[in-house]
């Protein structure tokens, strides 16, 4: 309590009895794929290699050499806000070198075209790390570790990734951390058009079924740069992207079910009768339709058997509730556990889904209908409180895709 020992007017901050709760963000991506060492690295604007005399090296035809960026560490993440940094950092697509191989070059190429279609679609930010050769995908359970500090990721993408030991790895990254989604590529060219086949793996032993986790099938086409030709790229990267565009223009809630920019074409065109063997089972197919790409489906990997997330959208905008209200409760850590605490949380939770509901993420014609926060005597008794515990219910409607929309016309007499 101040001390007044003059007359006087006094203008005093007080702390709000509820902090607000802000959401977190739900489109930083991050990306694992390959980029050799030997890449070829774009130059420094204005620097140039100087001799042991600090005089300038000049080339064949007497301009001073330009110094070319160093290429990224090896397995270590780095965040890029845009295509020029990604450049700068791993290089720009670039022919095949002697050095590499095959394998190299299409992983190579899988991770630039991804990346660059995470931006043309709407990607603002996402987190990359590099490995030198194809081979040292074949287990990225490793590199996954490096993104759990990052917090901000929450869509995880290793572009052209479709054997079942990569796609378990992502989704059991996914499940352990909790706050973010796995975006896998079907098989480009499975045997057959069921849900096992189109899984990595093999048909008997498929990738595993998560709510974490988002498939999408067939691959699309883009315009490979250095040919002008059309080649096949897994989608990953680029739906990324439209997951990022959705949650700017719509919010988290929304099925990321858009249009892909920067798609021209598919591996292979699947009709209504086809969708209806995969999509029950959480396959979500990409179609053309009047020659634009569209994702069209938004199911988690299992559809029907995840319940309640059997849309990718109901989990993504859970893991945006769980993270925001875990982030913006942290001021109750060591307050003393009383009523005016528990009040203080009702409040502080309850404002932050008020706003959800507002902008029509949650489901009910009041507040009231679309969620509640209980955080009292009864959730809080004696030996709780002795446990150094405070407990909070929170119940949320949240609204679910419009998947089936259906139409019910009738012939009536006129009169």
């Amino acid at each position: 309590m101040p001390q007044y020992l003059s007359p006087g007017v006094y203008v005093e901050e007080v702390r709000p009895s509820a902090r607000p709760i802000a959401g977190v963000g739900t489109s930083t991506a991050g990306f694992i794929g390959v980029v050799p060492d030997d890449v070829k690295m774009p130059d420094q604007p204005g620097k140039f290699q100087k001799d042991a005399d600090g005089n300038l090296m000049l080339d064949a035809s007497g301009k001073p050499t330009p110094v070319p960026f160093p290429v990224a560490q090896v397995r270590v993440p780095q965040l890029i806000s845009g295509w020029e940094q990604f450049k700068n950092n791993f290089g720009n697509l670039q022919v095949k070198k002697d050095s590499w191989t095959d394998a190299d070059y299409n992983a190579y190429r899988q991770l630039q075209q991804a990346v660059y279609g995470f931006f043309n679609n709407g990607g603002t930010r996402c987190w990359v790390i590099r490995v030198a050769a194809a081979t040292d995908l074949a287990n990225v359970a490793d590199d996954l570790t490096k993104f759990e500090p990052i917090d901000e990721i929450a869509i995880v993408a290793v572009p052209g990734a479709t054997t079942k030991a990569q796609q378990d790895a992502i989704i059991d990254h996914c499940e352990k951390t909790l706050d973010r989604v796995a975006v896998l590529d079907g098989t480009q060219n499975p045997g057959s058009l069921t849900v096992n086949a189109v899984k990595g793996g093999t048909p008997d032993n498929p990738t595993k079924n998560s709510s974490f986790a988002a498939l999408y099938f067939p691959w699309i086409k883009v315009i490979d740069p250095i040919t002008s030709a059309n080649i096949s790229q897994p989608p990953s990267g680029h739906l990324a992207g439209v997951y990022a565009r959705v949650d700017a223009t719509r919010g988290v809630h929304k099925a990321p079910a858009k249009f892909i920019m920067g798609a021209v074409d598919l591996d292979r065109r699947l009709s209504k009768s086809d969708q209806d063997g995969l999509n029950p089972d959480g396959t979500n197919i990409i179609r053309g339709f009047n020659g634009d790409i569209k994702i069209f489906g938004g199911r988690t990997l299992g559809g029907d058997a995840n319940g309640e997330f059997r849309y990718i959208s109901s989990r993504r905008f859970f893991n945006f509730l769980r993270e925001s209200i875990d982030e913006g409760t942290q001021f109750v850590v060591f307050e003393p556990n009383s009523p005016a605490l528990w009040q203080r949380i009702t409040r502080s939770v309850g404002d932050f889904l008020l706003n959800q509901w507002r902008v029509g993420a949650l489901f009910g014609d009041t507040p009231k209908q679309a969620f509640f926060v209980k955080c009292d005597a009864e959730t809080n008794p004696a030996e709780v409180r002795e446990a150094g515990q405070v407990v909070t219910e929170i119940g949320v409607a949240i609204v679910k895709p419009a998947e089936f929309v259906i139409f019910r016309i009738q012939q009536i007499t006129g009169g």
